[in-house]
């Protein structure tokens, strides 16, 4: 079968085995996968994932002197069923699910392993049991955007939130605009979202974002606050003596990923504030611990989703109470990967860039 491999740092388009379903395991064919940031950092900082996943007990198992094939955000359809499967998902049903199989009774991350291909090829192997098919006649492509969307859910609802802060999202790429989707679905706002780019802040408008601000010309931080002195009623708050200014609670989503921006979020924030660390930076960072405890600070940080999450926003999608087609800025063959793992380092050309293998 055909495959866009991670080889020696550089994604090569090559010829390779199609994969054989192991014990509870189904052949499928990849009708849409997106393309992820973590996909891109895993082509730059492949070794340093591997290494601090070791180190922490994560899944990222992977022998980079060995080809892997990723892709993780996906919508297949059924070819064949291994064996010791139930068949319950008959051939020719178009399935998601959690991008995770069980080899040997060891879990093995689809894309991220030596062991099974992931969506940047032609077939998969999945294992049966975490198959979701796709309700409602779904069109493939929206819903190979379950992943990346449940981890925008799981963010919001790691968050805890109780209707009354008043949330930030900082940085509108596809985890920040996942993050407003949640917030907005679930009635949570008004939404405040930061982005340098134009092109992400007119995409967090159409997610739900109420107000956006471009950071190069006046601050997130006055806009939440501008909004935050506010009640739930439109009145504004007291100021109290020996207290000052009161202001609802406020709950900031970090969804950058790049040194620097955890600090600048903790020396923004009001006392008592909620950081959910959303954004995956790949470099070491400093923060001031002082300033965390000065302003009793709670900082989350947040990884993927739950079995549950991923099952209700593939329904969310489908019913129609996630709009995720806007996200969707283009498409392109096995061939025209490397090309779209470098336009995406522009945040004015695309949000969300589908793999169609079959192009």
């Amino acid at each position: 079968m055909k495959a866009a491999i991670m080889r020696d740092a550089r994604l090569v388009v090559d010829t390779i085995s199609r994969p054989e379903p192991a014990a509870g395991e189904v052949l499928v064919k990849t009708l849409a996968c997106g393309i992820c940031g973590s996909d891109l950092h895993a082509l730059k900082f492949g070794q340093q994932m591997v290494e601090t996943s070791k180190a922490t007990g994560g899944s990222f198992s992977m022998d980079l002197s060995h080809d892997v094939v990723m892709g993780h955000e996906f919508c297949a359809e059924i070819l064949d069923h291994g064996p010791g499967t139930t068949k319950s998902l008959k051939a020719g049903t178009r399935v998601c699910s959690v991008p995770m199989t069980i080899r040997d009774g060891a879990v093995s991350t689809v894309g991220y392993s030596n062991l099974v291909p992931g969506g940047y090829a032609e077939n998969m192997v999945l294992h049966e049991s975490m198959l979701l098919p796709v309700p409602n006649g779904l069109a493939s492509d929206l819903a190979a955007l379950t992943e990346p969307m449940a981890v925008g859910y799981h963010a919001v609802q790691m968050a805890k939130l109780n209707n009354a802060e008043i949330p930030l999202v900082i940085g509108c790429g596809p985890v920040g605009l996942a993050v407003i989707a949640a917030l907005k679905r679930l009635g949570v706002g008004p939404i405040i979202a930061a982005d340098f780019s134009e092109t992400r802040r007119k995409l967090a408008l159409m997610m739900g974002a109420d107000e956006v601000v471009n950071p190069a010309e006046s601050s997130p931080y006055d806009s939440w606050r501008s909004v935050a002195m506010l009640g739930v009623d439109g009145s504004r708050l007291p100021e109290l003596p020996l207290v000052g200014q009161q202001y609802r609670e406020g709950v900031f989503f970090e969804c950058v990923g790049i040194p620097g921006v955890i600090d600048q979020l903790m020396a923004n924030a009001r006392r008592g504030c909620r950081i959910v660390v959303v954004g995956v930076c790949m470099e070491q960072d400093h923060i001031r611990p002082l300033v965390g405890i000065n302003k009793e600070l709670n900082l989350q940080f947040v990884l993927g989703y739950t079995a549950d999450e991923f099952k209700e926003t593939l329904g969310h999608i489908a019913e129609g109470e996630l709009d995720v087609a806007p996200l969707i800025t283009g498409k392109v063959g096995l061939d025209g990967i490397a090309a779209a793992f470098v336009d995406l380092g522009s945040p004015e050309v695309h949000a969300k860039i589908l793999v169609d293998p079959s192009r």
